[in-house]
């Protein structure tokens, strides 16, 4: 795989590249200068599942907030920077364990030395961010649109200046809104560099469209081992993004742990909210440290044996339910008790674990 062969980067106290696992990253969308909401922000996404936190840096206060903030997390805290070379080395000086930034905007190359100067001082890595919407003219012109060829040349143009400066210590992220174009992007430049590299669809789009098309995408790219990070981005809260990572993943079997919901389909027979049901037991189901497969099941009729794959399940009747393990019916349970019921049963499991 690709990724047992790119070069090890260290993050803070993780580490990617040269085979480690696949880190999950998200980026809060709090005012990174309102240090509590997004202190809170962070803790409640580390609780999620987020392993690597980035946030943007706007303002110079933004870049002195990443002090305090740094005080009261657990991840590591990459700074997201843009245009202003000067933010860059105060989100340095302030803790960043990671910056990322476009070399292709931050100005001169005696700009860029001064970033990568700080950067070094401190080895914090930086991660080179190139997005096919701020793809170069010239590029452009050259490949007559925005290609995956392009986004290569690009990525590899810029860690060349950083490399000419005297600095390997890098992460490379080239994104798309286009799945087939980023998915294109990453089989080539996987092939031409070793350095780790940052996955995710960017812009991707509602909690619906952009599940999806991130789903498609880095189940693509993921597939050939390719990928070190990965980022869900979508237009809605970061726990989703999280949410969403985690279960790809686990889906590619790139991760284990945590209890993996399956239910079915509504149908003519279904007599109880299914769809709400499944989605309070994906919920509740988060903070319970077990390994296992739990079946959410609208009839009665046929419950008990599609849930037989599942350590456990519930199905759903008018006014009861059936609490299942293994296939076998363990006990019915009024409908309006079922959700505590089985949680009650999970924990039990945690604990005799």
């Amino acid at each position: 795989m690709y990724r047992d062969k790119t070069r090890i980067v260290t993050i803070g106290d993780r580490k990617i590249g040269g085979g480690n696992p696949i880190l999950i990253q998200s980026m809060t969308n709090t005012k990174t200068e309102d240090v509590s909401s997004t202190v809170q922000q962070i803790l409640e996404l580390e609780k999620a599942g987020c392993e690597i936190i980035r946030c943007a840096v706007p303002t110079m206060e933004a870049a002195q907030a990443l002090a305090e903030i740094k005080k009261s997390i657990h991840i590591p805290l990459v700074a997201d920077i843009h245009f202003d070379y000067r933010l860059a080395i105060a989100a340095i000086e302030n803790g960043a364990d990671k910056i990322r930034i476009n070399p292709g905007n931050i100005g001169s190359r005696d700009r860029i030395k001064a970033v990568v100067d700080a950067a070094k001082e401190r080895n914090i890595p930086i991660r080179v961010g190139v997005n096919s919407g701020s793809l170069e003219k010239h590029l452009v012109e050259k490949y007559h649109g925005v290609t995956a060829e392009g986004l290569v040349e690009s990525a590899l143009e810029k860690t060349a200046i950083i490399e000419d400066l005297g600095y390997n210590n890098l992460v490379i992220s080239i994104k798309s809104s286009d799945v087939c174009m980023c998915a294109k992007a990453h089989e080539m430049i996987a092939e031409k560099t070793d350095y780790p590299l940052h996955v995710g669809i960017t812009e991707a789009g509602t909690l619906y469209s952009g599940n999806i098309k991130s789903a498609l995408g880095l189940g693509i790219i993921l597939y050939q081992g390719i990928g070190d990070t990965i980022r869900v981005s979508l237009t809605g809260s970061p726990l989703e993004e999280v949410k969403s990572a985690k279960l790809i993943l686990r889906t590619l079997g790139l991760r284990k742990g945590g209890i993996e919901v399956v239910s079915c389909p509504t149908c003519g027979r279904t007599e109880i909210d299914l769809i709400g049901l499944a989605n309070r037991v994906e919920t509740m189901v988060q903070d319970i440290p077990l390994d296992i497969k739990v079946a959410v099941m609208g009839c009665v009729v046929n419950g008990p044996g599609e849930a037989k794959e599942a350590a456990i399940g519930i199905a759903g009747g008018k006014g009861v339910g059936l609490l299942i393990k293994g296939g076998e019916i363990i006990r019915k349970v009024p409908e309006n008790q079922l959700l505590d019921e089985l949680r009650k049963e999970l924990l039990m499991m945690a604990d005799n674990r």
